[in-house]
């Protein structure tokens, strides 16, 4: 049963919010988002289970809560506090993208490689979510951006042509998968032909790997994981096979474990960033992160993964773009706070880091945000109220737009945040 969603007082509201434990997830204590949780929900955290992602938003598939300190039978989604207070997200969000939020803040725990996807266009994911609402659903498309916490890797992205014909010439499993003619049009590809060309090779080699039956697959890995393992005696391998290594024991006889070889290795060092559009191929190998992205959770899948998969629709929907995707390390806002603003209206994220004793305030914004207290502790003030609340790791706290309120970190630690909200750009447009 909910709570009465009405509100007469613009404050901020402290939030119960979701896990999700995929397999994926680094395991009990190792897990920096097991740990948030268990803060957060005042849970015992579980030694052998996964903890992948905490959601902080009103996506359906992991909701969060307004703590009203009552019993669990009464809860208030978050999703129907706005709904019914829309002017909590303020008049130009609403106009925009009506009475939710536009954005879901993630935190994610990443022990094992995610699966080869791509987020679809807005297009795309209506005629998705309307021929398969099972599978995808939602109409919504779904632009992200990972900033890491700690060192953490990703495979985003087409390499770049010179790349893609080395993979041709050093890697014969995939010559012998995509065959001579598809490699041959690669390889003769000019500097001055148009993007066209490059293109339309990329996507018929990239197609054919991926179509590939799951026997033809598996025979090529076998043939792959032994040759490498022969060279390795005698010479140091490359990243890229150090990794796909790395990737057949953990999805053995997948086809994404030698896609992984058309892809871009990132490692993003603590603090740094990259952001992905909609058609783009990446997955997620490892590390943790916190992760922004438009409210949905459409994900169409090609490897790597014991989920549905979509091979025609991801080799399909792809831009085929390449290139290493940019890496942003965050703009100073003030002396406490750094953003990371992506080229998309719905979401920036703010990273705030208080010294002991030190305080900030911060004043009224036009539209609503989330806070997630990632380590330390404090005082949360209310704007010009005198009321406080004590804060701490593992506190959320949704804040609605036009809520000035205050951060003060305790006598010891650094207190440190992060926020996400509405673009500030999308205000000034």
């Amino acid at each position: 049963m909910e709570a009465d969603a009405a509100v007469e007082v613009r404050r901020p509201f402290r939030l119960r919010c979701s896990v999700q434990n995929y397999d994926w997830g680094m395991i009990g204590e190792e897990s920096t988002v097991g740990r948030l949780f268990a803060r957060n929900s005042e849970q015992m955290i579980e030694a052998s289970k996964p903890y992948a992602e905490l959601w902080m938003g009103t996506h359906e598939s992991g909701p969060s809560f307004v703590d009203l300190g009552l019993a669990e039978v009464e809860r208030l989604a978050l999703k129907s506090l706005v709904e019914e207070n829309p002017s909590l997200l303020g008049e130009k969000v609403v106009k925009r993208w009506g009475k939710d939020l536009p954005f879901l803040f993630k935190v994610l725990s990443v022990a094992k490689a995610l699966s080869i996807q791509a987020h679809p266009d807005k297009e795309l994911a209506k005629l998705l979510h309307k021929t398969q609402p099972k599978i995808y659903k939602d109409a919504n498309h779904k632009p992200e951006m990972a900033i890491a916490l700690s060192e953490f890797k990703a495979l985003c992205g087409f390499v770049s042509l010179k790349e893609l014909k080395d993979v041709l010439t050093d890697v014969p499993e995939i010559l012998e998968l995509v065959g001579t003619e598809n490699a041959s049009k690669v390889m003769n590809i000019q500097e001055l032909d148009g993007n066209e060309v490059v293109k339309d090779s990329l996507q018929s080699i990239f197609t054919t790997l991926m179509s590939a039956s799951k026997e033809v697959i598996s025979e090529a890995l076998n043939e792959l994981s032994c040759r490498l393992g022969m060279e390795k005696k005698v010479r140091v391998l490359t990243e890229k096979e150090e990794l796909v290594l790395v990737l057949e024991k953990q999805y053995p006889g997948d086809v994404g474990v030698i896609s992984a070889f058309f892809f871009n290795y990132v490692k993003l060092n603590p603090g740094e960033a990259l952001y992905i559009d909609a058609n783009e191929p990446h997955a997620y190998v490892s590390g943790e992160c916190i992760e922004c992205m438009a409210t949905s959770d459409n994900v169409v899948r090609a490897g790597l993964t014991p989920k549905y998969r979509d091979v025609q629709i991801l080799c399909s929907m792809l831009t085929y773009q390449q290139g290493l995707p940019e890496i942003l390390r965050g703009d100073s806002v003030n002396s406490y706070i750094k953003r990371y603003a992506p080229p998309f209206d719905e979401f920036e994220v703010d990273f705030c880091l208080i010294p002991p004793g030190e305080s900030i305030v911060l004043a009224e914004i036009s539209g609503p945000s989330i806070w997630l207290i990632i380590s330390g502790d404090g005082v949360l003030g209310m704007g010009n109220a005198a009321t406080t609340e004590d804060v701490s790791e593992g506190n959320v706290f949704f804040v609605p737009a036009q809520c000035e309120i205050s951060f003060s970190a305790g006598a010891t630690r650094s207190l440190q945040l992060y926020r996400a909200g509405v673009n500030s750009r999308f205000f000034f447009n």
